[in-house]
């Protein structure tokens, strides 16, 4: 590995370390915070909530927290609307990102599993893509990351995460809309849906490793 390739990876590993001690210092704020300084934009509010969403992956700013604030502040049809808008385009942006800085550092090509990974996601991007963001295998922005290394088509990327993101989504923003109504029923919906929608894909994807593992 030349000196060149060296700096690079020394610099981009600097500048994740730099964002993500942002994300966890400055930039820690709690859901109810939030949402009082999305409202606070009145009219406005939706198409700032949509901005922050849409640069959150570059700032490693946790998405449940973004997403149960967009609950709070506008409920959990509207605030699901806003979210997807918002989450789509961040992960839009992650995946551009990712493939202009990857081709100045993966120079070299895929070889052995890897390559037949790389294969396997650039013919089907779309299914895998799909199933990873319906059954969160890895961290939501890291598959935009990973989709775009392995030069999945940006399109099939795009649609496959705006299908994909629907269920997780609702069931964040019906969480964090529920705490406002302060009805014990609602709540308690919102929370039997929340573990529904966030468990049952965990299981699915443990029945899937154990079904590829024994084929």
């Amino acid at each position: 590995m030349n000196k060149k390739r060296v700096i690079k990876w020394l610099l981009l590993a600097v500048a994740i370390g730099i964002v993500i001690w942002l994300s966890r210092s400055v930039f820690e704020v709690e859901a109810e915070d939030l949402r009082s300084w999305i409202v606070s934009f009145g009219l406005w509010a939706p198409v700032m909530y949509i901005i922050v969403y849409t640069i959150r992956p570059l700032l490693f700013f946790p998405a449940s927290v973004l997403s149960i604030a967009g609950g709070l502040a506008f409920g959990a049809w509207m605030g699901t609307l806003y979210t997807i808008m918002g989450a789509t385009l961040g992960a839009m942006l992650s995946f551009l990102v990712a493939k202009s800085v990857g081709k100045s550092i993966v120079t070299k090509e895929w070889t052995g599993n890897a390559a037949k990974f790389q294969a396997q996601m650039e013919h089907n991007g779309f299914l895998y893509v799909l199933l990873f963001r319906l059954i969160p295998v890895i961290n939501f922005d890291l598959i935009s990351y990973m989709a775009a290394i392995a030069k999945v088509r940006f399109t099939s990327f795009a649609f496959a995460t705006l299908i994909g993101i629907i269920p997780g989504t609702f069931a964040y923003n019906f969480l964090g809309s529920s705490f406002l109504s302060k009805n014990p029923k609602i709540i308690a919906a919102a929370v039997v849906v929340f573990v529904i929608l966030t468990v049952v894909p965990i299981v699915i994807r443990k029945r899937w490793n154990h079904k590829t593992a024994t084929n």
